[in-house]
């Protein structure tokens, strides 16, 4: 039977995190994402599982890794400041490949910036903020509900692909209470397993290698450096540190089309919307108080790696107008892959898009 609940966008990230197995959680208290610790400290013991406040954000993020290597489904929360200071690591998961998932309950930036409000000007971050080459899975949950789906996806899509996933939420949907319906269970996908006799770092076909656990009787060398398939560091070599970098990226680009996730309302329209987040909400109001099949809209729920192929669905789109809580991060995104008229509709402070603005700029373009 499922569960029906009221209640606010982080801890239901936190429950859906529960239900999708994690059992360990590092982390550092930091505004608006809070909640999301301060719920995974009360829950995890009970379910077996360990929380731990670490002494700031960069311990927070190594916590993790280790505890993932440990065999934990593991999870850190984190708001734009902390963020900033787990990049490094982040990038040590990547070249590590270490399934873990960051929870970002974005805020106003930069620096302090507004610890209350809303933003999303962490997107462009999320996907570009630590140092070389590498690609990432980020989702972007628009209710109470998807804090919760989206949650527990990301715990399999970081085992599936051995990548950290991001929930890049914003304060908003974080601290807002709606109904929640949780289920018995959810989808779990465990990660693949390190066969016998492979070299630990030897990608199979879909370009991703099988995990080889701590206490599993692998010997497994594990390095930020450059390394080869044994894991041992040479990192001297172009075309070894050329193969490497390539898979790393290839593994999550090439099966973009399988991540996709996203909805689509009137395919044939000429005016789209395209929103992720919390903007996404006043869109829906638009398109349900105008009832014209001629304005569409577009709801990236995985914003990372971009969803191109989905633009193509609006066979007959002129001109796509992008609301975003940022000056126009993913709109520049659109524009890599369109040739049709990209309108950004930045908002800053806090503040989000009310139905009425969206109304009068649409009616510029109908």
């Amino acid at each position: 039977m499922t569960r029906t609940d009221f209640m606010q966008g982080n801890t239901a990230c936190a429950e859906g995190a529960l239900a999708a197995g994690c059992r360990f959680f590092g982390g550092y208290p930091i505004t608006p994402s809070t909640e999301v610790a301060e719920h995974m400290a009360r829950k995890l013991p009970k379910a077996g599982g360990v929380f731990i406040q670490m002494e700031d954000e960069i311990a927070s993020m190594a916590s993790i890794i280790g505890a993932s290597w440990a065999g934990k489904r593991s999870m850190t929360a984190t708001s734009g400041p902390g963020f900033s200071l787990m990049m490094e690591n982040i990038g040590y998961a990547v070249m590590t490949e270490t399934p873990c998932v960051v929870v970002n309950i974005q805020r106003g930036g930069p620096s302090t910036g507004q610890p209350t409000m809303s933003g999303q000007g962490d997107m462009m971050q999320c996907r570009f903020g630590s140092h070389g080459d590498y690609s990432v899975i980020a989702l972007a949950p628009a209710s109470v509900q998807e804090m919760f789906d989206l949650t527990a996806k990301a715990f399999n899509l970081s085992d599936r692909f051995r990548t950290p996933a991001f929930l890049m939420a914003d304060e908003i949907i974080g601290h807002m209470r709606e109904k929640l319906v949780i289920p018995d269970t959810v989808p779990m996908q465990g990660r693949k397993p390190l066969q016998q006799g492979v070299l630990p770092f030897h990608p199979d076909e879909d370009l991703v290698p099988g995990f080889p656990q701590f206490g599993k009787g692998y010997g497994v060398h594990v390095t930020g450096l450059t390394h080869d398939e044994r894991g041992y560091p040479c990192a001297t070599s172009p075309a070894l540190h050329e193969e490497l970098v390539k898979r790393l990226v290839n593994k999550i680009e090439s099966h973009r089309d399988e991540i996709a996730d996203y909805d689509v309302v009137n395919p044939d329209a000429e005016t789209v919307f395209i929103s992720y987040g919390v903007p996404a909400r006043s869109v829906q109001q638009v398109l349900h108080d105008q009832k014209n099949p001629d304005v569409g809209h577009l709801r990236l729920k995985l914003v990372w790696p971009f969803p191109d192929s989905a633009l193509r669905i609006f066979k007959n789109a002129k001109t796509f107008l992008v609301p975003e809580l940022n000056l126009g991060q993913i709109a520049r995104e659109v524009q890599r892959h369109t040739k049709n008229e990209v309108v950004m509709l930045p908002k800053l402070g806090g503040a989000l898009h009310s139905p009425a603005e969206l109304t009068t700029v649409l009616e510029g373009y109908l």
